[in-house]
């Protein structure tokens, strides 16, 4: 594995941007743009080697695209309730479109993002509670869409989430401090080339002290995503997710190369 300084991964990183149009060493998807860098570079996934120094993150992403940037995975307080295989799945969850197919006919679903500036069709929205310190699951049953989840929605008219699924801001602090204390931000632009997919490097961003406050204020702002993803056969685990160009805000200092 390649070994770098802050410096030396800068000039590696100008380097690929000046070869211009590289092929994608990966298929055709929005992970291929991060999966190639890191081959360019010589490097593990997630894995970015900087001795005697803070940790840092390597993120990069096709310019043009709509998905968002998978920042951690972390499940909901109480912990002890195991709130997602034990309540959100079995309580508020909807069968599975494959149930009877794929898996056995009671197989439920319990797959939503969701974020802190609207309701989902599902009655679910993100709160965050200053007073508290807290960003909590909000369910309200007049959100849902009753047209679209008409049989599943008389099923939880009467439920009342309580108590809510949370994240308190210390948990919360110490996860993003530590997994995203300092970042290498790459943004690409990408298109076909003889059928196959290249990528262009371009913006280079070299982020550090991501700022607390901005990250609640992110949330707040609806620019992060909660995202669950669970069937009643396994729980692929909670993850917050950020809005591409919302990133380089969440940091104290910020440079372009």
């Amino acid at each position: 594995m390649e070994v770098y300084t802050k410096k030396s991964i800068i000039n590696r990183l100008k380097e690929i941007r000046n070869k211009g149009w590289i092929p994608t060493m990966r298929k055709n998807n929005d992970g291929g743009v991060g999966n190639t860098l890191e081959d360019l570079l010589g490097i593990d996934e997630n894995n970015l080697p900087l001795p005697n120094a803070a940790e840092w993150e390597l993120k990069a992403q096709k310019k043009e695209t709509t998905s968002l940037i998978t920042l951690f995975h972390m499940e909901p307080s109480p912990r002890a309730f195991k709130f997602v295989p034990s309540i959100l799945l079995p309580e508020f969850g909807w069968q599975h479109q494959e149930a009877g197919i794929k898996y056995s006919d009671n197989e439920k679903s319990f797959r939503q993002t969701i974020n802190a500036n609207m309701y989902s069709n599902r009655g679910f929205s993100v709160k965050v509670d200053r007073n508290e310190k807290k960003v909590l699951i909000n369910f309200s049953p007049q959100k849902i869409d009753n047209e679209a989840h008409h049989e599943w929605a008389n099923a939880v008219f009467d439920k009342r989430l309580d108590p809510q699924p949370y994240w308190g801001f210390d948990d919360l602090f110490h996860k993003v401090g530590t997994k995203l204390h300092n970042c290498f931000f790459v943004q690409a632009e990408s298109k076909k080339i003889d059928g196959r997919l290249h990528f262009h490097y371009q913006d280079i961003f070299m982020l550090k002290s991501l700022d607390i406050d901005k990250f609640i204020n992110a949330i707040q702002n609806g620019y992060v995503y909660i995202d669950f993803d669970a069937r009643t056969g396994h729980n692929h685990g909670t993850k917050f997710r950020l809005k591409s160009k919302a990133l380089i805000n969440l940091y104290a200092e910020v440079k372009q190369y």
